[in-house]
Order: structure tokens, then sequence, then C-alpha cells
């Protein structure tokens, strides 16, 4: 198939951007998005242009690196689907598509399609994990976890912090992110210790970074690639509140 790409192009986060328009031919059906992006790349550079740069990693829907907006949805228009996973077979022959970088005030761009998340590594620095006693490894079964608690924090915790959440809310929030973090753990007894202090710290975080509030939109829900549940900001608050008022508060 042929493509009309409407590309990001910016050297840094300090260089006014703009878009630039590139034709590909012979573009497989079969190609993965990232593919199609490699295909493209490989012709700037026979033609001794720059190519345009973009984040990937694992290309298994893992990583969340391959944070890019496509046709106006972050990761593409597929529901449940990272921008690796995308593949050109959802796409016509004859079609323009237009790609561009997350775009919200916490995430600069680095050049053209990367952009810094930083932001949320320091967030989870903020209060994401658990503290333990180190020693020899518990038993997995040794601190018995009801199902139902055990299915909603796996939910949670398969969050890939890919941040598109952030791009598709008109806020920028990151409550979505945070939620899930938090959430993930609140759920374990093993982050029961360190709950209040954790959610108060990680709240702090995003707020510092500059991401906007939650406004019940529930974009971030829609465009989620591991759709990820607005009920996580729901425990959030919850868990926020309880902090607040140093007493816990029951879901």
């Amino acid at each position: 198939m042929k493509l009309t790409l409407n590309i990001w192009r910016q050297e840094n986060a300090n260089k006014k951007g703009r878009f630039e328009t590139y034709q590909l031919d012979d573009v497989s059906e079969h190609m993965s998005f990232l593919e199609m992006l490699d295909v493209l790349n490989e012709q700037l550079i026979s033609e001794k242009k720059e190519p345009v740069a973009f984040e990937h990693d694992c290309r298994e829907g893992i990583c969340g690196t391959c944070s890019l907006v496509i046709d106006g949805h972050p990761h593409g228009p597929n529901a449940g689907t990272t921008t690796c996973q995308l593949h050109m077979r959802h796409f016509s022959d004859g079609d323009t598509i237009t790609i561009e970088p997350f775009r919200a005030k916490a995430f600069p761009v680095v050049k053209d399609l990367v952009t810094n998340r930083d932001a949320f590594d320091r967030i989870i620095q903020a209060g994401g994990f658990i503290s333990v006693n180190t020693g020899q490894a518990q038993d997995g079964n040794a601190i018995p976890v009801e199902k139902d608690q055990a299915s909603s924090a796996f939910d949670a915790a398969a969050c890939i912090g890919c941040g598109a959440c952030v791009a598709a809310c008109p806020n920028a929030s990151a409550m979505l992110f945070v939620g899930a973090k938090v959430s993930h753990l609140a759920l374990l007894p093993q982050g029961e210790v360190e709950a209040d202090r954790r959610v108060h710290n990680m709240v702090k975080q995003m707020d510092s970074e500059g991401f906007g509030y939650c406004s019940n939109i529930t974009a971030c829900e829609a465009e989620c690639p591991k759709e990820i549940s607005v009920e996580h900001i729901a425990r959030m608050n919850r868990e926020y509140l309880s902090s607040a008022l140093g007493g816990r508060v029951e879901d």
C-alpha cells in the first residue's frame, strides 16, 4: 500500500517543531507500525536525510516506550493496543496518517517523537515500592490474599507506565497512572504498612511535576493500551483521604 505520513519533527525541546510530509510506497499490511517507521527511516537515510527519532524497546506491548499519538489517539485507533502491536493491516491504501509525540508539559520533547517521561520515574521513586527487611525470601504463599483482591491488584499492576493516560487527558492528568500504582500495592497486605506515606508522597510528587487534575472525562481509560479502569483513581482518592485523616478508609 501507499501512505502519506505527516510526522512531527522537532530538533529539541527549545526549538519550534513542525509537521513534515513523507510518501511511502510498498508498505506491507503485515508490518507493525514501528516496522513501517523503520522502512521510512531507511528511505530517509538512503536520501541523506535525518531519520525520524522515535522510542521503542521490547516491541511486545510490555515496556511502554512506543508512545506515539497516531491520528489523534495515543498508541493509535485500536483499543487495548500499544503502538508496537498496531499493524498496517488496520490502515488502507492511500491513507494519510498523522504521527505526533505525547503532548504534556510534564513530558517535554527530546527530539521528534521522543519525549522525556522521567516524571513517572520520580513518582515511583516517591513511593511506588514496598520496604522489607532483607534476608531469606519469604514463601510466596505465606501471606494469604483473597482472590478478588489479588485479581484487582493484578489488573492495576498491568499498567506499563507509557503515559497514554496523560496524552489522552485534556488536563494532562497522571491520576490513572498514579492510581494504578497506588492501587496495586494498597490491595495487598504487604503494602498496608506504608500505605499512608506512599499515597501522600506519590500524589505530592505528581503535583510537583506539573500534571493537571482529573475532571472525570475518562479519556484515560478509553485510550489506555492495558485498559486500566478509572476505579483505581477512586481508590487512590480514598487512600489519600485516609492518609489525610490519619486512618484507614475501607473500599
